[in-house]
C-alpha cells in the first residue's frame, strides 16, 4: 500500500443514514425490477468547491423520509420473490479524504479507471437476506480542495431515471425548495399485464427466457471480451446537436412526419457505427434503444412511477441501406419503433414477464438487445435530458459526471455536457481494433460532418 493510501484509508468514516420512521410496508420488486438482478449502479459527481458533509447528510436524511425503499432492506418471500422491507435500516454513508488533488476530469480525461475509489463496493450476491444497503454515499474530499459525491443505488429497486429524479429531490431539500414524493408500489405496472390476451404473453419482441447454460456462455463472452473493449468519451456541442436535428427534419417539412432530437442525434450515430463495423450490404444492422415507458402508460399509471419502468426497443435496416439512406430516413426509421412502443404492447411484455416469474425464470431473461451486442446491434441509452448537471448539495454544480464503463461492446451512453447548451457526451464503447480506427482524423471527420463550420 502506497503512503497516499494509507493516509486516505486511515481518515475515512464510515455511517450509517436513516430517514427516521420506518412505513413496516413490504414492497415486492417487479416484473421489470427483477431482470436486473441486484446489481448495484454507481454514478460519481465531480465538484471543483468542497462539500459541507454534514449539511449533506442532514438533506439526505430529510429527503430520504420520502423514497422508504432506498433505506429499507432486501429479502425474499415464502414464494421465492424479492421483497424489500422498509425498515429504515438505513443508506451507508462515508467520508474519506484524498492526498491527491481533484483530477482535470472531462473529454480526454476519463475519470473510469478512478471510480472505485470514488465509489462504496457492494457484493450483489450477498444483498437479499444479508443486511446489505440499497443505497450508498460516499464523499471524497480532495487534497487543496474540491469534491467527489460518489452515490451507488441497487438497479433493482429504481432505475436511472427515477434515481435522478431522487438526487434532484436531494438537491432541491438541501435548498429548501419544495418537491413530490413518488409512489413506488410496482402493483399499478405489474397489473397491467392482466389485461394481455393468452395468447399474445406467450412470447416477446424484446425478452428472451434463456437456458442456464446459454446465460452463462453469454456472461461468459462479456467477461471474457471486456478487456478487449476500449470506453472512449466525444462531444457534440449545442450548435453541433441543432445541425443535426435540422438535417433530419427538413426534408420532412410539409409531411405529417416529425422526428426528435434524439432521434436524429441516434440516427447520426447509428450510420457512423455502420460505416465503422464495415460488414457487407446484405448484413442486418439493429440499433436497440432503451426507451423509458412511462409517456406511453401515463394515462394508466401514477405520476413519477419509482421503480424500473424501461423497456428495449429495436430499429432493423440492412447494412447497404443503413450506408445510403438520408439521415430523415434512418430518422424516421428511429421513431417509427419508438412510436410503436404502445399500451398493448406493453400490457403483452408485461404478462411475458410476469409468466416467467411465476415459472422462476426471471434471473434467466434477457434483452435480445443485448444478447445480440456481439453480432448486428449497437445499444443506445439516450439520458440526454437527465438533470446530472444540475445536483447542488451546496457548492455549486459539479463540473463533471461519470458513469461506470459498460462491458459490451457496441454501446453507446448519451448524458448532458456540464454547459447544459443541449450539447450531449457520447460515452462509446467499442472494440479495441476498432477504436484504434475511430480515433484517427478522417473518422473524427465523419462523427462531426455535421458540425457548422466556423466562420473565417
Amino acid at each position: 500500500m502506497t503512503l497516499a493510501a494509507a493516509l486516505s484509508r486511515s481518515r475515512d468514516r464510515q455511517d450509517v443514514v436513516c430517514a427516521g420512521r420506518a412505513t413496516g410496508e413490504r414492497v415486492r420488486m417487479g416484473v421489470y425490477d427483477v431482470l436486473h438482478g441486484t446489481l448495484p449502479v454507481g454514478c460519481t459527481f465531480f465538484y471543483r468547491g468542497g462539500l459541507d458533509t454534514a449539511a449533506v447528510r442532514d438533506s439526505l436524511g430529510r429527503t430520504l423520509a420520502c423514497y422508504p425503499p432506498l433505506t429499507g432492506r432486501m429479502e425474499r418471500d415464502l414464494d421465492g420473490g424479492i421483497v424489500v422491507v422498509c425498515n429504515d435500516a438505513g443508506a451507508s454513508f462515508a467520508e474519506a479524504y484524498s492526498e491527491l488533488p481533484m483530477p482535470d476530469y472531462g473529454i480526454g480525461r476519463s475519470a473510469k479507471s478512478d471510480l472505485r475509489k470514488y465509489l462504496h463496493k457492494i457484493n450483489p450476491f450477498k444483498v437479499v437476506g444479508h443486511n446489505t444497503p440499497l443505497l450508498t454515499v460516499k464523499i471524497t474530499h480532495m487534497r487543496g480542495g474540491g469534491s467527489v459525491l460518489g452515490v451507488t443505488f441497487n438497479h433493482s429497486v429504481i432505475d436511472l431515471s427515477g434515481f435522478m429524479d431522487f438526487l434532484e429531490n436531494w438537491s432541491r431539500e438541501h435548498h429548501g425548495l419544495p418537491y413530490q414524493a413518488p409512489p413506488y408500489a410496482r402493483d399499478p405496472l405489474d397489473g397491467l399485464g392482466t389485461l394481455a390476451a393468452g395468447a399474445a404473453r406467450e412470447r416477446s419482441e424484446q425478452y428472451v427466457a434463456l437456458s442456464r447454460r446459454e446465460k452463462f456462455r453469454f456472461l461468459w463472452r462479456v467477461n471474457a471480451g471486456a478487456r478487449r473493449v476500449r470506453h472512449l468519451t466525444v462531444r457534440f456541442p449545442g450548435d453541433e446537436v441543432r445541425a443535426i436535428k435540422a438535417a433530419a427534419a427538413a426534408p420532412l417539412a410539409g409531411t405529417e412526419q416529425w422526428v426528435s432530437t434524439g432521434d436524429a442525434l441516434a440516427a447520426h450515430v447509428w450510420k457512423v457505427m455502420g460505416q465503422l463495423r464495415a460488414r457487407t450490404d446484405d448484413r442486418a444492422e439493429r440499433l436497440g434503444m432503451v426507451v423509458d415507458i412511462r409517456s406511453a402508460l401515463r394515462d394508466v399509471l401514477p405520476d413519477g412511477l419509482g421503480g424500473n419502468a424501461v423497456t428495449n426497443v429495436t430499429a432493423t435496416l440492412s447494412a447497404g441501406e443503413l450506408a445510403s439512406a438520408p439521415l430523415a430516413d434512418v430518422a424516421s426509421t428511429v421513431r417509427a419503433v419508438i412510436r410503436d412502443v404502445t399500451e398493448r404492447r406493453l400490457c403483452e411484455e408485461i404478462a411475458f414477464l410476469a409468466d416467467q416469474r411465476r415459472a422462476g425464470r426471471s434471473g434467466r431473461v434477457l434483452s435480445r438487445m443485448a444478447l445480440d451486442s456481439f453480432d448486428g446491434t449497437v445499444s443506445l441509452n439516450n439520458v440526454g435530458r437527465f438533470p446530472v448537471y444540475r445536483i447542488d448539495l451546496g457548492s455549486g454544480r459539479p463540473f463533471w459526471f461519470e458513469y461506470p464503463p459498460i462491458p459490451i461492446p457496441w454501446n453507446i451512453f448519451i448524458t448532458p455536457v456540464p454547459e447544459d447548451d443541449e450539447g450531449r457526451d457520447m460515452h462509446l464503447s467499442i472494440p479495441q481494433d476498432k477504436a484504434e480506427v475511430f480515433c484517427t482524423p478522417s473518422w473524427e471527420a465523419r462523427l462531426h460532418a455535421h458540425a457548422p463550420r466556423q466562420a473565417l
